[in-house]
């Protein structure tokens, strides 16, 4: 664990994975320094912006250093199933890069149980991890510049969802009907840092 001042009001801690932020962000969660008043994960970092009126850095950081954490479930955070009809352009590619049927893309995407790690790109995405090892693809060569709301793709160990349309160069395999992004409902993002989900097949 590294942690580094960020100007007068902040602490950014570098960690090694993925799992140790969010196991670290559970555990703040549950018991969040005093001043700290929100906490940002993303790929190996976690970023706690902290009111300097209410607390001290210093402080912060001896608390942060001295919360225990293990594997992230010290709770059992929510659960939201999405539905998803399978029929994303980029499925058949998806297919050729792993190997796999498409069929058996599905499976392997509905199969197991993701995990909201982190979000970024825009308001609302969530790069979801904990997925079949099996699903790991690279990127499209070259972004599309409109993606719909709501389709579910691929990219590297991650899974996401795209809450509005917008350019993006990951691997489409479907869609979903839910919405992923609403900024009149509270929350506004359905998935945030620790919630699970998982995919189920529509026709």
């Amino acid at each position: 664990m590294r942690v580094l001042r960020c100007a007068d009001s902040g602490l950014l801690v570098e960690l090694g994975d993925t799992d140790t932020v969010r196991a670290l962000h559970a555990a703040l969660v549950e018991e969040l320094p005093e001043g700290v008043t929100d906490l940002v994960p993303a790929a190996r970092t976690l970023l706690l912006r902290v009111d300097p009126s209410h607390a001290d850095l210093a402080e912060v950081e001896r608390s942060v250093r001295s919360t225990p954490f293990g594997d992230g479930k010290r709770h059992e955070p929510e659960l939201l199933r999405v539905p998803v009809r399978y029929d994303g352009v980029d499925l058949p590619d998806v297919a050729r890069l792993t190997g796999l049927s498409e069929r058996q893309v599905v499976a392997e995407h509905t199969g197991t149980e993701w995990t909201v790690s982190f979000g970024g790109f825009a308001p609302g995405f969530g790069y979801l991890t904990g997925g079949s090892a099996r699903l790991a693809v690279p990127r499209r060569g070259e972004s599309r510049t409109r993606v719909p709301p709501g389709a579910v793709a691929l990219a590297g160990e991650f899974s996401g969802i795209y809450p509005r349309e917008s350019p993006g160069g990951w691997q489409l395999i479907g869609r979903t009907e839910l919405e992923i992004w609403n900024a009149d409902r509270e929350p506004p993002a359905l998935l945030r840092p620790g919630v699970r989900v998982r995919f189920v097949e529509v026709v």
